[in-house]
C-alpha cells in the first residue's frame, strides 16, 4: 500500500477510535448516571456490556489493528496474545447481542415468570458469563490452534543474526482455518442465526398481539416493538459491518492472497471498527430513555460550566437542587435524577 493510502487508513482509524471512546463512554454514563433505575432492567445491563466492548474496541482493538500491520517487532507469543485481544472484544459484542435477544424473547413469551427469573443478580451473572466465554473463545489460539510456524522460524533466524524481532501481523499468528471455521461459522454466524430466529419470533408475536389487544394494551406493545426494532437494527448493523471482513478471510483461505487486495482488506477492517462507533448514534436516535439521559447529562454539563464561570444564580440553583435531593432521600421519597 502506498504511503498516502496508509496515512488515510491510519487517520480514519484514529477518528473511529476517538468516536468509539467518546460515544460509548457517554452511553455507559447515560445508563449508569442518567437512568440509574434502568440498571435493574436486564436489557440495559446487556446494553452496557455491549457499550463497554465497543469502548474497548476504540481503546485497544483499533490501536492494535494499526500496530499489528507489521509496524511492531515482538516475539511470536506476544504477537499472538495481542492478536487474540481483538477476537475477545468481537466475541463479547456477539454474546452481548445474543443475551439482549434472549432477554427480549423471554420478556415477551413468559411475562409472568420473567421478573422472577431476570433478577439483577442473575443478569450481572449472565454478563459475567458472556465475558468469560468471550475470553475462552477469543484466546483459543493460545491453546494450540495458531499459525506462527513461519513467524517462529523467522524469529529464530532473525534472532541469530540480530537482536530485532520480525514484524508482527495478525495473519502471521492467527490461522485462516481458525478464522473461517471456528470464529466466523461457529462464533459469529451461529449466534447471528439464533438471534435472527428469535427476533423473527418476537416481531411475529408482537404483530399478532397488536391485532388482538385493546387500545390500552397497544401502547405498551408499541413501546416494546419500538425497542425491539432498535435492538434488531443494532444487530443488522453488526452483521453488515463484520460479515464482509469474514468473507474476505474466506476468499484468502480458499483462493489465496491474490483474491483480496490490501486496500480492500483495510476497507473491511475500517468497516468492522466503525460498527462500534455507530452504535451510540443508534441508541441516541432510537431509544427514548437514552435520549432523555443524553439530554440530562448535556444540561448538567452546561449548568456546571456556567457555574465554573461565576454564574452565582446557577450555582445557588445547583445547591438548592442538591438540598432538595438530600431531603427527599432522607424522607424515603424518590427524587428524579
Amino acid at each position: 500500500m502506498t504511503d498516502w493510502s496508509w496515512v488515510a487508513y491510519t487517520v480514519l482509524e484514529v477518528l473511529i477510535a476517538i468516536s468509539c471512546f467518546l460515544g460509548n463512554a457517554l452511553v455507559v454514563c447515560a445508563v449508569c448516571i442518567g437512568i440509574r433505575d434502568s440498571l435493574r432492567e436486564p436489557t440495559f445491563c446487556f446494553l452496557v456490556s455491549l457499550a463497554v466492548a465497543d469502548f474497548l474496541v476504540g481503546v485497544a482493538a483499533v490501536p492494535l489493528a494499526v500496530l499489528l500491520d507489521g509496524w511492531v517487532s515482538v516475539t511470536p507469543d506476544l504477537c499472538l496474545l495481542l492478536s487474540c485481544v481483538v477476537l475477545v472484544l468481537t466475541q463479547a459484542s456477539v454474546l452481548s447481542l445474543l443475551a439482549i435477544s434472549v432477554d427480549r424473547y423471554l420478556r415477551l413469551h413468559i411475562p409472568l415468570r420473567y421478573k422472577a427469573l431476570a433478577t439483577q443478580r442473575r443478569t450481572w451473572m449472565a454478563v459475567s458469563v458472556c465475558w468469560t466465554l468471550s475470553c475462552i473463545l477469543g484466546f483459543t489460539p493460545l491453546f494450540g490452534w495458531r499459525n506462527y510456524s513461519s513467524l517462529t522460524s523467522d524469529f529464530t533466524n532473525t534472532s541469530s543474526s540480530s537482536s530485532i524481532s520480525p514484524p508482527c501481523t495478525f495473519l502471521s499468528v492467527i490461522s485462516l482455518p481458525f478464522m473461517v471455521y471456528f470464529n466466523f461459522l461457529g462464533c459469529v454466524m451461529a449466534p447471528l442465526l439464533v438471534m435472527t430466529l428469535l427476533y423473527t419470533k418476537i416481531f411475529r408475536s408482537l404483530q399478532g398481539r397488536l391485532k388482538e389487544s385493546c387500545p390500552q394494551a397497544q401502547a405498551s406493545l408499541l413501546r416494546e416493538k419500538r425497542l425491539a426494532c432498535s435492538l434488531a437494527l443494532v444487530l443488522i448493523l453488526f452483521a453488515g459491518c463484520w460479515i464482509p471482513l469474514h468473507l474476505m478471510n474466506c476468499l484468502l483461505l480458499f483462493q489465496g492472497p491474490q483474491a483480496v487486495t490490501r486496500g480492500t482488506l483495510y476497507t473491511g477492517i475500517l468497516l468492522s471498527h466503525a460498527n462500534s462507533a455507530v452504535n451510540p448514534v443508534v441508541y441516541a436516535c432510537r431509544i427514548p430513555k437514552i435520549q432523555q439521559a443524553y439530554s440530562q447529562i448535556w444540561r448538567r454539563f452546561i449548568v456546571r460550566l456556567n457555574c465554573c464561570h461565576g454564574d452565582k444564580q446557577v450555582c445557588q440553583s445547583i445547591k438548592g437542587s442538591r438540598a432538595n435531593h438530600i431531603e427527599t432521600c432522607g424522607s424515603g421519597g424518590k427524587s428524579t435524577p
